[in-house]
């Protein structure tokens, strides 16, 4: 059984997008988000261990070398399926060229396995996921602010006809 909000969900539509789209756009935006989180958070451990492990005191820590040097690794690591995921659905709703959904896409994977296999590192093919993360954060910025922008020409458009009106 449907309810009336239900239906109000899958009826109107905001310059062409269903609510639906609206809402899984804005999902993305929300795990787009925890991807830049984990980005700073990768940001912030490099700084913080590598400053302590540079301490005379703490040279010789195994422990700390290895928060300093695979730590951040891996919280950039963590966000590529999620950028996958956000490519996936900026692609779908057109949110960006797919031309440039493919570069930045293929150039950071192309990189990454190039570097794993023949150079032995990760650190040039990780930095450039960081980069599309930030990439479609603008995306899904510039997405809303193009919603408001033709919501609020809406409004100013229906108040423009009710004080044309006849009296």
């Amino acid at each position: 059984m449907t309810t009336a909000l239900d239906q109000d969900l899958h009826t109107k539509s905001q310059h062409g997008f269903a609510p639906l789209a609206i809402a899984r756009i804005r999902g993305a935006q929300r795990a787009n988000q925890i991807a830049i989180y984990l980005i700073y958070a990768a940001i912030l451990a490099f700084i913080v261990f590598g400053t302590i492990a540079s301490i005379k005191t703490f040279h010789d820590n195994q422990l700390l070398y290895q928060l300093f040097y695979n730590l951040p690794y891996a919280l950039v690591a963590l966000t590529i399926p999620i950028t996958l995921y956000d490519a996936f659905v900026v692609y779908r709703y057109r949110l960006n060229q797919p031309s440039m959904i493919a570069m930045s896409i293929g150039v950071s994977t192309i990189i990454l396995i190039g570097g794993l296999l023949f150079a032995d590192t990760a650190w040039l093919g990780l930095s450039c996921w960081v980069g599309v993360a930030f990439l479609f954060k603008v995306s899904f910025k510039r997405f809303f602010n193009f919603l408001e922008v033709a919501n609020s020409d809406e409004e100013t458009e229906a108040v423009d006809n009710l004080d044309s009106t006849p009296q």
